[in-house]
């Protein structure tokens, strides 16, 4: 007997080979996570932000960005700019994993006797800028791009901006600016998940239709789920989209992804939980993520 399969269903054999693909960088994002939720104690930090961006950042450091601990200091090297500053437990954590400093640093988090605070910071190997005046990186990011394309380098630029940074003026100047010089070096990536701060985006500033606004531009922009690694992999496989035009990529995220008690919660984007917490988050953490094991595991077979 011959079983047919629905339109956009994968079967057994492919979905297999998919997950296969993404193993590893399911697994760093998981153990970004775990740093992320101990971050989040002993003076807190913007765990919302940071688990939303956590599946785009360590799929750009695993598999995208062309930079190791050993080629910081390369010209050649791609950049990487967190403008979106408040996420940065999820950079930190990324960077820690990937053998850039030590995990065990990431313990000194807020310490008075370490540099590694809520937002990025210079001093910490791996972070290229400071940030956290919002909208400011990507005029950073474009200087570079353009030092770039001047000295004739094949080196690419990425910046990861928040939804509610795209309220600021300098962002608009900047997608001009962009555009202007043909920086088809730069990229930007929108964590697009539907918050700022404790409201809701479009409650406050709409931003939508962003993508036309972004083509309008001068863009080349592709929107995706911005926590499915296929999708990511199409998205970031051939920059630019186009010749000559700088590219944009909206990654559709939920703010708080992996913990369910958290996820798209207004009052929880900045949070200080007690230790006795936290290990409850972890376990819920641990819960969802070998309950999705479980559903993908019953579909292969």
């Amino acid at each position: 007997m011959t079983i047919a399969v629905a339109p956009g269903i994968t079967t057994d054999k492919s979905r297999a080979a998919t997950e296969d693909a993404h193993a590893d960088v399911r697994a760093l994002a998981l153990r970004v996570r775990e740093h992320i939720i101990r971050m989040a104690t002993a003076g807190g930090c913007f765990i919302g932000a940071s688990l939303s961006c956590a599946d785009i950042v360590t799929y750009m450091y695993s598999k995208v960005l062309r930079v190791t601990p050993a080629t910081l200091g390369d010209p050649n090297r791609d950049y990487f700019f967190l403008s979106k500053g408040h996420d940065v437990p999820a950079v930190y954590a990324t960077l820690a994993e990937l053998g850039y400093f030590p995990v065990e640093r990431l313990k000194n988090h807020l310490s008075p006797n370490d540099s590694m605070y809520w937002h990025p910071n210079r001093k910490i190997p791996g972070v290229e800028f400071h940030s956290g005046s919002l909208g400011h990186l990507l005029s950073v990011s474009i200087g570079v791009a353009l030092d770039i394309k001047m000295r004739g380098g094949t080196n690419k630029v990425y910046v990861v901006v928040g939804d509610g940074e795209c309220d600021e003026g300098s962002m608009w100047e900047g997608f001009l600016v962009a555009h202007a010089y043909g920086l088809d070096n730069l990229v930007v990536v929108v964590d697009r998940n539907e918050f700022q701060a404790n409201i809701r985006t479009e409650e406050l500033i709409p931003l939508e239709p962003l993508d036309q606004k972004l083509q309008a531009f001068g863009w080349q922009v592709k929107t995706v789920d911005g926590h499915d690694f296929d999708a990511l992999a199409s998205a970031f496989r051939t920059l630019p989209l186009r010749t000559g035009k700088p590219t944009a990529i909206i990654a559709r995220t939920v703010r708080g992804k992996g913990l369910p008690s958290i996820e798209k919660r207004a009052d929880r984007w900045f949070v200080n939980f007690k230790a006795e917490e936290i290990e409850q988050l972890l376990k819920e953490l641990h819960g969802e993520a070998l309950a999705t094991l479980t559903s993908e595991t019953l579909m292969v077979r």
